[in-house]
């Protein structure tokens, strides 16, 4: 396995601007990131920054061109074996967007066996972290499910269906598990206020959960069942609707990870997404008492990071980019504030910052190529300005320039510079 480089290129690491480095990797780690003199020769235009990290995403959505709708059976009658490949796919679209870390947190053996693979490098693919979900019987989660189709998910209805389940994802190979304290906007039936699953069963939940070494993800949408949450010490609080004043402090002490998904939340509320009326007027209310809050919650110091709900149909795998420019706009953030919560803290929210989202050596090698300098103008983060990706150390879009040698007085002017590695070399060939 040859050791790589770029040489002469300014690099953002995930927290500062490190100037004019070269950066040096071998298979998936980082070896060298070594600052160049003061006034070396590089292009201007280029930088490099950690590749993303979206801490909320489902990626079992249809991964065509023209998936159908979200009201669709198509992933009720669409068989596992089958649904595997497009779970992959999706995954793949997200890191050739520069997404190289995602979490799933609607799992089940189908993301676990993507994950495994791709950790395994039998096929290319960004990293994947799974949460399984435990959840009530017409609950958020079991409410995307028509009453009367007989193959769903499992569900656990009082504390001890909730603890088997949890070790049941655990023997799975889950990586963490993900609750619903609160409805939801989308599962058809269901109220946003509505209270999923008791006190006891929750906190059973989370007992068992931490017990075996998995984080818990919350699903909520309302103030009370947000404190709640808070109160029985999940990891992350997903959405986050109802984080009003008086939850600030609490979220702030903990440090606790608050992935907005906005995008989603925007589209399904202005009729961008077309859902039916009871969806669309859950969502405009979900907006409004978001929008009524999060200000002051950045304001105050909560955690909020890259979460943005992707499904491949209403939020795509890319739109990540989109969602970190309206991070900085809700939250009035700094740009690079805003490109933070996007890579080095979202890695940390995931429990991968001793891993990805900081180009230092020793870390994964994931990192973007682009054209602009996104730590200053966010606007620069998007799709066209990306040049390469490189996700665990292979070029997985475009290609890499190779810098032109740098010639001391008295060298020869007739060296020829190496070529280019692009994208399709290195997925070919394993490393």
């Amino acid at each position: 396995m040859k050791q790589q480089s770029i040489e002469r290129v300014r690099l953002w690491d995930g927290h500062r601007d490190l100037g004019v480095v070269t950066l040096a990797w071998r298979g998936d780690e980082i070896l060298e990131v070594r600052a160049e003199p003061e006034g070396t020769a590089h292009d201007d235009e280029l930088s490099i920054i950690p590749g993303l990290v979206d801490t909320h995403v489902h990626l079992d959505g249809h991964a065509g061109d023209e998936p159908p709708g979200w009201h669709s059976n198509w992933s009720l009658v669409t068989p596992p074996e089958e649904l595997v490949f497009h779970i992959a796919a999706n995954a793949q679209k997200a890191m050739r967007a520069g997404v190289t870390t995602l979490r799933e947190l609607g799992g089940d053996e189908r993301q676990l066996a993507v994950s495994r693979v791709f950790e395994q490098g039998i096929q290319v693919g960004p990293r994947l972290v799974v949460h399984c979900q435990v959840g009530m019987t017409a609950g958020h989660g079991d409410l995307f499910i028509p009453p009367q189709y007989p193959h769903r998910r499992p569900v656990a209805d009082s504390p001890d269906e909730c603890r088997k389940l949890v070790r049941t994802w655990a023997r799975k190979g889950a990586h963490g598990i993900k609750i619903h304290v609160s409805g939801g906007v989308l599962s058809q039936g269901d109220k946003v206020g509505w209270r999923n699953q008791t006190v006891d069963e929750i906190r059973t939940t989370i007992d068992e959960a931490h017990a075996l070494g998995m984080p818990v993800a919350a699903h909520s949408h309302s103030q009370p069942t947000a404190k709640l949450a808070l109160e029985e010490g999940v990891d992350s609080i997903e959405h986050g609707t109802g984080l009003d004043a008086e939850l600030w402090p609490v979220a702030v002490e903990r440090n606790l990870p608050v992935a907005p998904t906005l995008l989603i939340n925007d589209r399904l509320a202005d009729g961008t997404i077309p859902v039916g009326d009871e969806a669309r007027e859950k969502a405009v209310a979900v907006v409004a008492e978001r929008d009524a809050n999060f200000g002051g919650a950045a304001d105050a110091g909560v955690r909020f990071v890259l979460g943005t709900d992707a499904n491949g149909v209403m939020v795509q795998f890319g739109e990540q980019l989109d969602e970190t420019r309206r991070m900085r706009d809700v939250f009035s953030w700094s740009d690079e504030r805003t490109l933070i919560a996007a890579t080095s803290d979202a890695a940390a929210a995931v429990g991968l910052g001793e891993r990805v989202g900081t180009l230092a050596p020793g870390f994964g090698a994931d990192f973007v190529l682009l054209r602009g300098r996104p730590w200053q103008r966010i606007e620069d983060l998007r799709a066209d300005a990306i040049v390469a990706v490189v996700s665990r150390g292979r070029v997985v879009r475009g290609e890499i320039p190779i810098a032109a040698p740098v010639l001391a007085a008295g060298d020869s002017a007739g060296q020829t510079p190496a070529s280019p590695v692009s994208a399709a070399e290195h997925v070919a060939a394993p490393q």
